[in-house]
């Protein structure tokens, strides 16, 4: 299989350098984006195979991205993986937003590569 694209949608300069080097350790190319603008752009640039994708960013929120991925044809078959500190009453409003999978931080590394793993190997919606 060839390897994955992977947007790391993230406003904290740590926590997106911190998620870059573990999936990168796994052989992931990835880009990164800091806002919502920028991370629309970088999708319809080169679409990845998976976004993680932080709620809160800046210029406009992770709602209005993931909502504006799944409405564009072209993007729409991209994976979302909805990365917040919101805790789990906000999953269900993610799922029903498209996401396809839900992540909360803190995770561990070993978390969030088999999350990477269950969410690009399962069959597209």
């Amino acid at each position: 299989m060839a390897t994955a694209r992977i947007l790391i949608v993230e406003d904290h300069p740590t926590m997106r350098e911190a998620m870059r080097l573990v999936l990168e350790g796994e052989g992931f190319q990835i880009s990164e984006a800091a806002d919502g603008p920028s991370a629309l752009e970088a999708i319809r640039q080169d679409v990845p195979d998976l976004v993680f994708l932080d709620l809160h960013i800046p210029g406009m929120t992770g709602a209005d991205v993931l909502t504006a991925v799944k409405a564009d044809p072209t993007t729409a078959g991209v994976r979302v993986i909805v990365v917040t500190a919101d805790g789990e009453e906000g999953r269900e409003p993610a799922m029903a937003m498209g996401a396809d999978e839900y992540f909360t931080k803190p995770f561990s590394p070993i978390t969030l590569l088999k999350t990477v793993e269950r969410v690009l190997a399962a069959p597209e919606a």
